[in-house]
């Protein structure tokens, strides 16, 4: 999977200094990156990281506009400087004029979220739950009390989860 990637990269900064004819230090390449977003520039660290399961479900995309998109992040932040707004015209520039993409702000891959276990709560006023989650939940069971607004008496668990 790496390879790919890291070519693309690579392309990307040759495409780049043919362009500001100029020579950039390659960054370090990641692939730790979770959750929804693709890709992130660490513009400091001269660092890219990835998503692995978004660049595995539309690899021929992720290729070639989102590692483009993060690759123009470090390359508008080496070429104008810090002061420079994160998608603004000199990044919008690098994306038209370099890589002759859509200056794309927001990719639209399909996140698929994990199931997660809420454990339910009721206070002594209402027999409404109150979903904990696994580290609320975690916290109550160290000794934490959550009180409910209405009543002032501590929620208590009932021994009920839910899968979401």
């Amino acid at each position: 999977m790496p390879e790919r990637l890291n070519a693309r990269v690579e392309a990307c900064y040759q495409q780049a200094e043919a362009f500001f004819k100029q020579r950039f230090e390659r960054p370090q390449v990641s692939f730790r990156l979770r959750g929804q977003k693709a890709g992130v520039a660490h513009l400091q660290e001269n660092l890219l990281r990835f998503n692995p399961q978004l660049y595995r479900e539309n690899s021929e995309h992720f290729l070639r506009q989102t590692v483009a998109h993060e690759v123009a992040h470090l390359i508008a932040h080496r070429v104008f400087g810090p002061n420079i707004q994160p998608h603004g015209a000199e990044w919008r520039l690098i994306m038209q004029g370099v890589y002759e993409l859509p200056p794309e702000r927001c990719h639209s891959y399909t996140i698929v979220r994990r199931q997660r276990t809420l454990y339910l709560y009721r206070c002594a006023c209402t027999e409404r739950d109150f979903p904990f989650t696994a580290q609320r939940h975690a916290l109550v069971r160290k000794g934490r009390r959550y009180i409910c607004r209405s009543c002032r008496t501590t929620l208590v668990f009932t021994g009920q989860q839910r899968v979401e």
